[in-house]
C-alpha cells in the first residue's frame, strides 16, 4: 500500500464500498445501545485467515480477555465510558486491510485504531489512519518495513501513527549471535520474497547484506522470489554451488514448507536454517514433522520473559498458561504483543483529557511511558519519531514429549531474557 492519497479512501471522499466487499466485523460491546459520545470505539485489524493466519491465532483469546476487563467500562477524563472493540480480518491481504481500516474510520467512527502483524497489515491500516487523522498504534512488524515501507521521512515522521516492535538491526544482531555460537564456513544463503518484509530484509543499505559483510559472512542472494512460489530450484542450486552452511531469510509459512521440502529432495543440508516469520509458530513446526526440529528463528516473546502486564498483573508465564488452558493450544509469540497492544491502548485512553477528541488521544499516545508484558513502551524519538523498540533474542525449536518447544539459545542481544539451551546444528 503506497502513501499516495489518491489510492486511500478518506473522510473527504464520497466513496461507498459495496456490501459484498467487506465481511461482517466482530464487535465486542461492554454495554447496550448508547449515544455515540458515551461509547469509546476501538478498531482492531489483524490477519486471522490466509497465509498470515498464524499471527491471529491468539485473537479470540485476547479479545475475550479485553471484553471481560472492560465489562464495567473505562474511566477517562472524569467520566466512565462503555467500550466497543470492533475487530476485522485482513485476510492476509494489504488491500483488504486498507478497506476494513477505512470502514472502521468512516462507518464505525473509531476513536483509536489498532493493527498488528507484518507490513501487509500494519502499513495499509496506518496509512488510512494518517490520512484520515485518526490516532493509530501498531505492532508485530519490524520498524523499517513499517516506517520506510510507508515512505516515512526520519526528519519529519508521521503525525497520527505510532509503532512498537524491534528493527532489522536487532534481528541481524540476534541472528549473528546465534550463528557465531557454532563453527561454520560463514557462507549464508539468503532467501527473500518480493514483498515489503523481504525487500527490507534484503535491502543493500538497511537490510542484511552490509551487516553480514561487516561481520565476515558471505551472503549468496539469488534475488527476490514471488510469494506463493512452487519452485525454489534456482535458489537451492545457488546455495549448494556456494557451499552455504547457513540459510536465512523472511518467508510466509507455505513458502517455507515448499522450500524446505525441496531442499530435502535436492540433497541440500545446511547446518543452520534461521527464517523470520515462517518459523514463529508451533502449528507451522508441527506441520513439518521431524524436519521441524532444530530450525531456528527470532524470538520476540516467551513465557520466560521477565515482564508483566500493568493492566492485569499477569506475568508472561501467567498469560501463556491462561492461553493454553483456555484454548488447549501451545503458546505462540503473538500472545504477548497482542496483549501489549491493548494494554497500551487502554492506558492511552485512560490518560486522554478528552477521549472523544482525536488530538487529545494523540497527545496521550505521544506521552506514553508504560511498562507492558513485552517490555517498556515509550516514544522518545528513537530510532525515529513514531517508533519505540522492544527486546529481541533468537532460539531453536526442540522436540519434547508434548510437541515442539521454542528454546532461547542466545541472549547476547537481550541479556534480561533467560537462555534455555545451546544451539545444536541440524542433522
Amino acid at each position: 500500500m503506497s502513501n499516495d492519497k489518491n489510492s486511500i479512501i478518506t473522510r473527504r471522499q464520497a466513496v461507498k464500498l459495496g456490501a459484498g466487499a467487506l465481511a461482517m466485523p466482530t464487535v465486542l460491546r461492554s454495554g447496550g445501545a448508547l449515544a455515540a459520545d458515551d461509547v469509546i470505539r476501538i478498531g482492531y485489524v489483524n490477519a486471522r485467515t490466509g497465509p498470515l493466519a498464524g499471527f491471529g491465532e491468539a485473537d479470540a483469546f485476547t479479545l475475550e480477555q479485553m471484553q471481560k476487563l472492560l465489562a464495567t467500562g473505562l474511566s477517562s477524563g472524569g467520566k466512565t465510558y462503555k467500550v466497543e472493540i470492533i475487530s476485522k480480518d485482513s485476510q492476509s491481504n494489504p488491500n483488504r486491510a486498507a478497506e476494513v481500516a477505512s470502514e472502521l474510520i468512516l462507518s464505525n467512527k473509531v476513536d483509536l485504531l489498532l493493527a498488528t502483524s507484518t507490513p501487509d497489515v500494519t502499513n495499509p491500516v496506518a496509512d488510512q489512519a494518517e490520512v484520515n487523522e485518526v490516532p493509530c498504534i501498531t505492532t508485530n512488524c519490524p520498524w523499517q518495513p513499517y516506517f520506510f515501507g510507508r515512505n516515512g521521512d526520519p526528519a519529519k515522521g508521521f503525525k497520527w501513527t505510532y509503532h512498537f516492535f524491534w528493527g532489522l538491526e536487532d534481528v541481524i544482531g540476534a541472528f549473528l549471535a546465534l550463528w557465531e555460537s557454532i563453527p561454520t564456513n560463514k557462507v549464508i544463503g539468503g532467501i527473500f520474497p518480493n514483498d515489503a518484509d523481504g525487500n527490507a530484509w534484503g535491502d543493500a543499505k538497511i537490510g542484511f547484506p552490509p551487516a553480514l559483510q561487516k561481520a565476515g559472512f558471505k551472503l549468496v542472494d539469488p534475488g527476490r522470489y514471488q510469494p506463493m512460489s512452487n519452485d525454489f530450484t534456482a535458489q537451492i542450486t545457488a546455495f549448494k554451488q556456494a557451499g552455504a552452511e547457513i540459510v536465512t531469510g523472511n518467508m510466509i509459512p507455505p513458502d517455507f514448507a515448499t522450500f524446505w521440502a525441496q531442499c530435502a529432495q535436492q540433497g541440500f543440508k545446511p547446518k543452520i536454517v534461521t527464517i523470520g516469520k515462517a518459523l514463529l509458530f508451533p502449528s507451522v513446526i508441527d506441520s513439518l514433522g521431524a524436519r521441524g526440529e532444530g530450525l531456528t528463528s527470532e524470538i520476540w516473546w516467551t513465557p520466560n520473559h521477565p515482564f508483566k502486564s500493568s493492566l492485569t498483573g499477569q506475568s508472561a508465564r501467567d498469560l501463556t498458561d491462561a492461553y493454553t488452558k483456555a484454548t488447549g493450544r501451545p503458546w505462540t509469540q503473538p500472545i504477548g504483543f497482542q496483549h501489549a497492544l491493548f494494554e497500551v491502548a487502554i492506558d492511552v485512553l485512560k490518560r486522554a483529557k478528552n477521549v472523544k477528541d482525536s488530538k487529545s488521544v494523540l497527545e496521550a499516545i505521544v506521552a506514553t511511558d508504560y511498562k507492558s508484558i513485552v517490555g517498556p513502551v515509550k516514544w522518545s524519538g528513537q530510532p525515529v519519531k513514531n517508533v519505540t523498540k522492544t527486546p529481541l533474542v533468537a532460539g531453536q525449536w526442540r522436540k519434547t514429549d508434548k510437541g515442539f518447544d521454542l528454546v532461547v539459545t542466545q541472549n547476547k542481544t537481550g541479556p534480561e531474557i533467560p537462555v534455555g539451551g545451546a544451539l545444536v546444528p541440524l542433522t
